[in-house]
């Protein structure tokens, strides 16, 4: 999770530097998904006679929600992106946590415990604290707008991370990835087709540094991280792994000062570290479960076995 929030971390930067000037967000959606969904089928293909077959069922439900939540994610993460800074969309992308508890705790998944929900609330002091000292700058042309499409992306996202959590306890992380990401590529070609293609990022040279920038954005955040963060939900609770998002925020707001995508600001290095604090309590919450479960199962084994000497 440590490097798949890392490279989703410098995409928030990379794409900046894509949107809207070298592409337009539909388009990019378009690429991501596109040659997403291309190479975790490639993935798929070697790791074929490994995986557990999917019922049709399964197929149709994996490519309704790329069709719906990757693709909304997707795209409003972009949409966003065109008129925040990379700090202000991983504010937002920092909320996660928040969500996925809320829906885990709807779905009876996850237990409330002191550890998770001071941790949750921590990281979201942290994020309005980033959200109300923030000031617009020259490289945000709308930030309300592009805020409101970053928060949008989270909910999306979110729901996402668990309904995929679901499906990963029978099904391999390249089948869940394949479909969901063919989903969301598919609708993603059909929204294009009216909105339109706007890309001249692929008419540079391959060595030029918007190539390369696209490259690693297609690459690095759009299949590597993805397939990083199924392994790490095959063994890790959704809301751990949703607090890891934090790490895009802390990632994003270094590369933004080096790169001058943003301002430097003593809120927001204090939003990181409340930040950090969150993941700890979170993480530790999780490590103390379950040896506390086993201590309960002992304790009652022990119980039984005095119980029948008796």
């Amino acid at each position: 999770m440590f490097a798949a929030k890392t490279f989703s971390g410098l995409n928030e930067n990379a794409l900046r530097y894509l949107l809207p000037g070298w592409m337009n967000a539909m388009s990019g959606v378009v690429l991501r998904l596109g040659i997403g969904s291309l190479l975790f089928w490639i993935w798929g293909f070697f790791r074929h006679k490994k995986e557990p077959k999917a019922r049709f069922r399964d197929i149709a439900a994996l490519f309704a929600i790329g069709l719906v939540f990757v693709f909304g994610y997707m795209w409003s993460l972009l949409e966003g992106l065109s008129y925040t800074t990379p700090i202000s969309s991983s504010i937002f992308i920092s909320l996660q946590p928040v969500f996925v508890f809320i829906i885990c705790l709807c779905l009876r998944t996850e237990k409330a415990t002191v550890g998770k929900v001071l941790g949750i609330l921590i990281g979201f002091g942290g994020a309005m604290l980033c959200v109300l000292t923030q000031k617009s700058s020259a490289v945000a042309s709308d930030p309300f707008k592009g805020n409101m499409f970053c928060l949008m992306s989270a909910v999306l996202y979110s729901a996402y991370l668990v309904i995929e959590k679901i499906y990963l306890k029978r099904l391999s992380a390249a089948t869940v990835s394949k479909w969901t990401f063919f989903g969301g590529a598919v609708a993603a070609a059909v929204v294009v087709c009216f909105t339109g293609w706007d890309a001249p990022v692929l008419h540079q040279n391959i060595f030029s540094v918007p190539m390369l920038v696209l490259l690693f954005v297609l690459i690095f955040p759009s299949f590597l991280s993805y397939l990083l963060q199924d392994f790490a939900l095959k063994i890790l609770p959704a809301t751990v792994v949703s607090l890891y998002g934090d790490l895009i925020l802390i990632v994003a707001a270094i590369a933004s000062y080096i790169l001058g995508q943003d301002l430097f600001s003593w809120w927001q290095i204090l939003a990181i570290l409340l930040m950090l604090v969150s993941v700890f309590l979170v993480e530790r919450s999780e490590r103390k479960t379950p040896q506390e479960a086993t201590s309960v199962s002992a304790e009652s084994a022990n119980k039984i076995v005095e119980k029948r000497k008796d």
